[in-house]
Order: C-alpha cells, then structure tokens, then sequence
C-alpha cells in the first residue's frame, strides 16, 4: 500500500472478506471490519491481526437496515476522522429455481446483496464528497455480467450492484471518488461450500487456469484498485478467463 487508510469492509467474518480485512490491516491500514450475526469469527480475526502486531476494528451491524449501516459509517468516521475506501462485501447466495422463488427470497436477496450497498455507499460518499477523495469497491460476481441459472435473483442483485457502479462513478468522478466493481468466479469460500467435487472438477475443465480461484486472489485486486489512481466505473472479472 502506498499510505495508510481508514477501510471499512463490510460483511467480512469469514471468506473474501475476511482475507481483504486482515491483509489490509497487516499492511499497516486503520481497518474496520464489520460483520451480522458471525461475532465469534470476528474476534478471531482481530484477535490474530492483533498477535501479529497490526490493529482492527470490529463492529457488528445488520447493514440491510439503513440506521445499522449509518452507525457502521458514523463509527468509522467518528474513531479516525475519515473513511477513505469502503469495500461492500455483505451478501448471501441461494440457488434455487425462479418458479419456486418466494416474495421473502427475492425480498432477502435484493435487500443484503444490493440495497445494504446502497445504505454503505451513501452515507460513505457524504464524507467522501466533502474530503474530495474516495475509493468505493464493490464485490459482485461473474453471476452478475452472465447470469447464472436457479440463481436469478442473486444474478439480479450482482448486475444492479454493476449498475450502481457505473453509474456512481461518473457522479462521484468530480469529487476525485473512484467506484469500481470486482466479480471474481468460483472462489474457494464457505459460500460455494456446497458444490460437490464433480461440480469443481467439472467447472474447472471449463477455466482456461484450470482451477477455481482463492480469496487472495481477490484481495490482491482490492489492493491494487486502492492504490491505483484513474480506474473508475469498471466490472474487473476475476475468474481464470472463465466466461471469456
């Protein structure tokens, strides 16, 4: 990393986001990892960082809620001064055909995977607006730009949070805030816990690399967007060239 930042990543216990808020924080960033219901797993991350001689915050907090995700911010901003990158990283899958999607799944999944990045970013952008400096990355999926079948309504979610990229980007561009999405492939987390063996050897056969990818590879992406300085308004695919 080029200087010390505040970072705020957001749903990140475990996984993706877990590796993003440890790294960043071994590298010697004023990080606050926030988490819902994994408290346990939180503190063990912290308690790790801290034995490696870094420091980290955690703060628990539902931010599919607005008041949760305004006290995620404020409590960043009101520790250090500032925010100077926010990664939105909450969501949930569920696979699950469309004729059997309920009101409360198509509600659950719009609601954590998108609109809780809605809540972030705003209150975020407030501040950032005002420092005339920003870096905003969302986590998306390859789901996202393709589509996956039985996942419709996480497919949803990760195409308007590319929608929601793009679009902030050339509004908060004036005010020196890059906003850009990330949208890995398989990756090796808890969430694709459930594709069996068949499934990754079969979907590797379709990745050029010839393997699934693992959740540094998606930090090294975080890292690099931080420091770099003119990339805005971009869906970075992270995925062995699968779906070239």
């Amino acid at each position: 990393m080029k200087e010390e930042k505040v970072v705020v990543v957001t749903g990140a216990s475990r996984g993706i986001g877990a590796n993003i808020a440890e790294e960043l924080a071994l590298l010697g960033n004023k990080v606050i990892l926030n988490y819902n219901k994994s408290k346990e797993q939180a503190e063990h991350i912290k308690e790790r960082v801290l034995e490696q001689g870094a420091e980290i915050e955690i703060f628990g907090a539902d931010i599919s809620k607005g008041d949760e995700a305004r006290k995620l911010i404020d409590f960043c901003v009101g520790k250090y001064g500032r925010i100077d990158v926010l990664i939105n990283n909450a969501g949930i899958s569920q696979i699950k055909l469309f004729t059997d999607l309920t009101d409360e799944d198509w509600g659950n999944m719009i609601q954590t995977n998108l609109t809780s990045c809605f809540y972030t970013t705003q209150e975020a952008a407030r501040y950032m607006i005002n420092q005339k400096e920003g870096c905003i990355i969302n986590i998306s999926s390859i789901w996202g730009t393709t589509g996956a079948s039985c996942e419709v309504h996480y497919s949803a979610a990760k195409a308007g949070l590319d929608g929601m990229t793009k679009a902030l980007a050339k509004e908060l561009g004036p005010s020196n805030i890059r906003v850009n999405s990330i949208a890995p492939g398989i990756i090796k987390t808890e969430m694709n816990s459930e594709l069996s063996e068949d499934d990754i050897n079969n979907i590797t056969q379709e990745i050029p690399l010839q393997r699934i990818g693992y959740p540094q590879s998606i930090t090294n992406c975080v890292k690099w967007l931080i420091n770099d300085d003119y990339t805005t308004g971009q869906v970075i695919s992270v995925n062995g060239g699968w779906m070239i």
